[in-house]
């Protein structure tokens, strides 16, 4: 798990090959403007979801995590928690893994929670269980869902 501000970006860079171009087209479009939704940048390699949500109480964030992809998420709008555990340290599956959506959930409360402000960002390896969307109020971001 990584955390920072967008004007550090480029130093992930090397950490992925698929970083820089993920990145390129974040700074390419109007963040504060653009609808939510689900936008191609490299077909199932790289691509982007947009959310404008309600955020949820700590006890209705359940850990998640991913196998095919890893998550850069981009706070816009608002102040996010993320909870956070390492994947092995899941314990207590929710449901078995669903692979046609690369994502299992974890009842298992997290290690530790960290709060985001709009131009920072988390990157979430498949190693990492999280628990996004805690807080009050709403939050605008952006997920960049990178095949890992």
């Amino acid at each position: 798990m990584i955390t920072d501000s967008l004007k550090n970006a480029s130093l992930y860079y090397s950490v992925n090959p698929r970083f820089e171009r993920a990145f390129a087209w974040l700074a390419s479009v109007d963040t504060a403007a653009i609808e939510p939704g689900k936008y191609e940048i490299d077909g199932k390699e790289i691509f982007a979801s947009v959310v404008d949500k309600e955020l949820k109480k700590p006890e209705d964030a359940k850990l998640e995590v991913h196998d095919k992809y890893i998550d850069i998420q981009i706070i816009v709008r608002g102040e996010e928690t993320f909870g956070w555990s390492e994947r092995c340290a899941c314990t207590e599956p929710k449901a078995d893994f669903d692979s046609e959506k690369d994502i299992q959930f974890f009842l298992d409360k997290p290690q530790t929670c960290y709060t985001l402000r709009a131009g920072q960002f988390t990157i979430l390896f498949p190693e990492d269980a999280h628990a996004p969307m805690i807080g009050e109020g709403t939050v605008k971001k952006v997920i960049l869902k990178i095949k890992a």
